[in-house]
C-alpha cells in the first residue's frame, strides 16, 4: 500500500551512478588550496545527493598516504587515505577507489566533506554536501492559508505563504512572522546549513508545561538567491507539527534527516 504521508516526488538516482561535474571544484585546508580541478565526478553513494570524486593527479598541495584499511562504499571498494598538508594531518580524509569500483572512478578520491575546511564551486562556497544536478528547488508565493498546531495549541495562522518545493523532501510552508504566536516559542542555539538555501538565522522550540518540542521552526533571513522569496519567513517541520493548508490537515511525513 502506498504511504499516504508521501506527497512529493521521490529521489530517482541509483547508488553507484557517476556523472561529470561541469564546474571548477576547489577545497582548502588551513588556508591552502589542496585540490583544484575541472575534472571532478559526481558519485552517488545513496540517492539523496552525490559526493565529489577528485582525480588524485589534481591535488594542488598535499599528499595522500594509504591507511592500510579497505572498505566498501555504495559504488564499490576503496582504500582509506590520510591527507598531509604541511604540518596538518587529516586522518582518514579520503577514500581512493579500488579495483571493482566503476572504471570512471579509478584514479580518483572521494574526500570526506568535513575533513576539508571549505569547498568551492567556481568562486562560491558550498556547504554540507555538493548540490545535486537532479535536485530542483522552487519557492513560490501561495494564496493558501496555513495553520500550525501542536497538541491543539495554535503556533501560526497565516492567510498566505511561500511554498518551497525541493526534490525528495516534503513541501515546506513559510509564513510571515506577524502570523506566528511568538509567546509559544523560545529560540534555540541550533544552526543548520543547506547547499541550496544557505545558513539558518534562527530555530525555535515549543514548550508546553514539562513537554518540550525541540526545534519545530526555523528561518533563513538571508537565503541564497534561488530561495529569496522565503527571506525572513518562518517554516515549521511538517514531521513535528500538525499542519493545515486551506483548512485541510496534511499527513505527517516520515521524518527526514538530511535537510530542511
Amino acid at each position: 500500500m502506498a504511504d499516504e504521508s508521501v506527497n512529493h516526488p521521490g529521489l530517482i538516482v541509483p547508488v553507484g551512478h557517476v556523472e561529470p561535474v561541469p564546474r571548477r571544484i576547489r577545497a582548502l585546508v588551513g588556508g591552502r588550496t589542496v585540490l583544484d580541478t575541472r575534472r571532478a565526478l559526481y558519485v552517488w553513494e545513496w540517492p539523496g545527493y552525490p559526493q565529489y570524486s577528485i582525480p588524485v593527479k589534481d591535488l594542488a598541495e598535499g599528499v595522500l598516504t594509504d591507511d592500510g584499511r579497505t572498505g566498501r562504499l555504495g559504488p564499490g571498494p576503496a582504500r582509506r587515505h590520510s591527507l598531509h598538508v604541511g604540518s596538518e594531518v587529516r586522518q582518514g580524509a579520503a577514500w581512493v577507489w579500488d579495483e571493482g569500483a566503476p572504471d570512471r572512478l579509478l584514479g580518483t578520491a572521494r574526500f570526506r566533506w568535513e575533513a576539508l575546511d571549505a569547498w568551492y564551486e567556481e568562486d562560491e562556497q558550498v556547504f554540507v554536501h555538493p548540490r545535486s544536478p537532479y535536485t530542483r528547488v522552487d519557492a513560490l508565493r501561495s494564496s493558501s492559508s496555513v495553520r500550525v498546531e501542536i497538541d491543539g495549541t495554535v503556533l501560526a495562522d497565516a492567510p498566505h505563504a511561500v511554498t518551497l518545493f525541493e526534490t525528495g523532501l516534503p513541501t515546506r510552508y513559510y509564513v510571515e512572522r506577524v502570523h506566528v504566536d511568538w509567546t509559544r516559542l523560545r529560540p534555540s542555539d541550533t544552526v543548520t546549513r543547506c547547499p541550496y538555501k544557505g545558513t539558518t538565522s534562527g530555530y525555535w522550540s515549543f514548550e508546553a508545561g514539562t513537554t518540550v518540542h525541540e526545534d519545530v521552526a526555523w528561518a533563513y533571513d538571508f537565503p541564497m538567491v534561488a530561495c529569496a522569496p522565503v527571506a525572513g519567513m518562518v517554516a515549521f517541520y511538517n514531521e513535528r507539527v500538525d499542519l493545515y493548508v486551506d483548512g485541510a490537515p496534511l499527513p505527517r511525513p516520515t521524518a527526514t534527516s538530511w535537510d530542511v
